[in-house]
């Protein structure tokens, strides 16, 4: 009965409503309450002060850990709100490794600066049981899964700064917390660690590469030439490259016992990655003997009376542990060296350098097996004006053939 006399009541009063806004001055009110100010917001920006795009931003030319932090900071001056920030810290993601800052713990706490600060923090636990800004969590999430896909451990000032974002019980404090947890645990398991930057000097990263392969403690690295210049009798320019080699005495005894009428096979190059810097490298072997290895059998031996009997009384007789393992035949590898440049005559050097503790060189026969290197490659428009020179020349031979005739 309620609801029927506020409808009868409001129908009424339509009427008068109507017959006031017709008149002039309640006219002007009405629209004048239609345009109302708009509430207060950020200082809207012009054109000239606005900054470009953020791929443009990050687009220039000087790429270094300082232009990259301007960057982050022209954005955070610009608005209060931070407005735009999820896409700002997607495209420094992307750009970091332009900029050379993807291992930088400082830049990847400059990126977490970007967010507002106390804005995405869950008020109650309905909020926080339903993911709470979702985007914003997932965007974070990002940074931290980048952090640890370069191995960058977080310290205490990244804790801070997700605390003060999205509380202590978000998403990315879990995963700041998984991180801590195992991070600690894994930094020392390997027994080879690789080194943390990669080394200038090609002397010094040949080294460490050639003592990563060897992995034996008494070879012995031996530096055959040095980078350098000299000049020809012609006057022409001839640049020497590096040449690098190790050896250690097992190899040394093993090439003692060789025979001389057997050669030995210097080939390459063969690649090694050392995080993202690739090297090449070149072994001196010789090829699998084709002599198989007879199994002794004991005289005494009898199938029905064993001499030893070892029983394992912890396992069923009926496990069996054994596997088939696939035996490839391989030759003993003598030597191993580094160069820049993998011809005949640097390779040459590098074996008469060898004969100084390898006097048996000087009987055995070399042979080079090279492929085609990384600097041997073939220029692809040499290769097809290369082609079209043979086609003519098919189309040309019957030509010739009929002439002669």
């Amino acid at each position: 009965m309620k609801s029927l006399r506020c409808l009868i009541r409001a129908r009424q009063l339509c009427p008068r409503e109507r017959w006031l806004l017709g008149t002039e001055p309640f006219k002007a009110q009405a629209c004048r309450s239609l345009h109302r100010r708009p509430p207060a917001g950020p200082p809207q920006i012009s054109s000239q002060t606005s900054i470009a795009p953020y791929e443009d931003v990050f687009d220039r030319e000087q790429r270094n850990k300082e232009s990259f932090v301007q960057v982050l900071e022209l954005f955070c001056n610009r608005d209060v709100r931070r407005r735009g920030h999820i896409e700002m810290i997607e495209a420094a993601l992307r750009w970091m490794p332009e900029f050379g800052v993807q291992k930088d713990l400082e830049v990847y706490n400059k990126l977490l600066d970007v967010f507002p600060k106390e804005v995405f923090i869950p008020q109650n636990y309905i909020q926080r049981m339903f993911n709470h800004y979702p985007r914003q969590q997932e965007c974070a999430i990002r940074v931290l899964e980048q952090m640890e896909n370069y191995g960058i451990t977080p310290n205490s000032q990244t804790r801070f700064l997700l605390l003060q974002i999205f509380g202590d019980r978000s998403h990315p404090i879990r995963k700041y917390q998984r991180l801590m947890y195992w991070f600690p645990r894994f930094k020392h398991t390997n027994p080879f660690p690789v080194v943390p930057a990669t080394l200038a000097d090609p002397i010094e990263l040949s080294k460490v590469c050639l003592k990563r392969i060897a992995a034996d403690r008494g070879a012995r690295v031996t530096v055959y030439q040095m980078p350098s210049a000299e000049k020809c009798e012609d006057g022409a320019a001839l640049d020497n490259t590096h040449l690098v080699g190790i050896q250690s005495p097992d190899q040394v005894s093993l090439l003692a016992e060789h025979d001389p009428g057997v050669p030995v096979m210097v080939e390459g190059p063969h690649p090694l990655w050392l995080r993202k810097t690739c090297v090449y490298y070149y072994v001196l072997r010789a090829e699998p003997s084709n002599k198989t290895k007879e199994e002794e059998v004991d005289p005494e031996r009898s199938i029905y009376y064993p001499l030893s009997l070892d029983l394992d009384l912890d396992r069923d007789l009926g496990d069996d542990d054994t596997f088939d393992v696939d035996e490839v035949e391989e030759g003993s590898v003598f030597a191993m060296c580094m160069t820049n440049s993998g011809d005949e005559r640097t390779l040459g050097r590098w074996i008469r350098g060898l004969q100084e503790t390898n006097p048996i060189l000087a009987q055995v026969p070399v042979l080079f097996r090279l492929n085609s290197g990384p600097q041997e490659l073939v220029d692809p428009a040499a290769k097809e004006n290369k082609k079209e020179q043979e086609e003519e020349e098919e189309e040309s031979g019957p030509l010739r053939q009929r002439m002669e005739q």
